[in-house]
């Protein structure tokens, strides 16, 4: 079997997906795509497949390596997410030709159904806890909330007593038998976490994610010594080399993205040195159906998984949601905040391709807000 061609689409709210052909006309699928750089990713796919054009799909591993070291300058989130979008479609290939899911491929699954949570907002609403309660009765078991607007440097009590009041407003709605995880997409100075993460222990948050930038990794350590609650990171760190430090200055929850991260070659990896180091796995996902089943093909087999994040009704997703593109959206029923086991070859899912060629005639070009501070300099989003 041999790859024939790569085609890329465009799909709204922000997405990227990836098409694969063979000529024995299996076809795999990948979700490549760095959000607000979407053009970019799918131009760094289009240069790497030179290299694939004509080789043998089955090949994942060799490809991933020639693919991420071949052409001498390495790294980075546009080569590692063009990268990990063309490794979930070879595993989707894989899995299509020997009749298996991919998790069949991966040693067999460790678990029949994956927890996985649903996000509110936080950034600035104030009816987080009613949001919170609605996706309870919706039969989810945790959530994922933004606590927090722009911040300063060290921000005024008011800031601090307004990041723990939203948490603590969800607390009191949802009770203790729920959980609620905390991102703050790094918005947070190390004094300024510091600060506010001993303020909310009492209200036990499963995680907080990502509390400073990834460019301070060298400092989580600090983060981590100074509160009890499990610090989570990783949606911004590409390849088990970045992870590596992380993981030694005792983080809790390890989140690869499956489309920024090597894809399920690499986090499958990453997953395993977490494991090495008591971390459990709770893998980046705000994407879309094809991304989200590369990451429960690896979460089924990985036997550290935590949670896995889904985009279904995200705040981000506006004109498209995460059902939208599939044959079959029952194969993402969530059942007592859980998802069952995939079960078809490949990624286990079945692609709407009209419905992908037809978003695709519109594309998008999706931006993150640019957030400022009240002097006028950049803030964090």
């Amino acid at each position: 079997m041999k790859i024939t061609s790569l085609r890329t689409y465009l799909v709204a709210p922000r997405w990227c997906f990836l098409r694969v052909d063979t000529d024995e006309g299996i076809t795999g699928w990948g979700e490549p795509v760095v959000e607000g750089r979407a053009h970019t990713v799918a131009a760094a796919v289009e240069e790497l497949a030179d290299h694939l054009v004509g080789q043998d799909p089955l090949r994942i591993e060799d490809h991933w390596q020639v693919l991420t070291k071949g052409g001498f300058y390495r790294g980075g989130p546009v080569l590692s997410s063009a990268v990990a979008g063309i490794d979930q479609a070879l595993w989707d290939i894989t899995g299509k030709a020997l009749g298996v899911p991919v998790w069949q491929l991966l040693g067999g699954n460790v678990r029949d159904r994956a927890r996985v949570y649903s996000w509110i907002g936080g950034d600035r609403p104030d009816d987080v806890a009613q949001q919170a309660a609605a996706r309870k009765a919706e039969g989810f078991t945790a959530i994922k909330m933004n606590a927090s607007p722009q911040l300063e440097l060290i921000d005024t009590p008011r800031a601090v007593h307004g990041i723990v009041e939203r948490v603590a407003s969800v607390r009191s709605e949802v009770g203790d038998t729920f959980d609620i995880a905390v991102d703050f997409h790094g918005r947070l100075t190390l004094p300024m976490a510091r600060r506010v993460l001993p303020l909310l222990e009492p209200y036990l948050p499963l995680f907080v994610e990502e509390p400073v930038v990834p460019e301070m990794s060298a400092h989580i350590g600090e983060v981590v010594r100074s509160t009890s609650i499990p610090i989570a990171t990783g949606e911004r760190l590409y390849s088990r080399w970045d992870f590596k430090s992380v993981l030694q200055q005792g983080i809790a929850v390890a989140q690869p993205d499956l489309s920024h991260a090597g894809g399920i070659s690499e986090v499958r990896r990453i997953a395993a040195m977490a494991e090495a180091h008591d971390v459990s796995l709770a893998p980046h996902c705000p994407l879309g159906p094809i991304a989200l089943a590369a990451c429960l093909q690896v979460g089924f087999a990985t036997p550290n998984l935590l949670i896995q994040e889904q985009s279904l009704g995200i705040h981000y997703n506006t004109g498209s949601d995460l059902l939208d593109y599939l044959v079959d959206p029952s194969v993402f029923r969530y059942e007592d905040g859980h998802v069952s086991l995939l079960t078809a070859p490949g990624l286990g899912i079945d692609i709407d391709e009209k419905a992908v060629e037809h978003a695709a005639e519109t594309g998008h070009r999706w931006r993150n807000p640019i957030w400022r501070r009240a002097d006028g300099s950049l803030a964090e989003w």
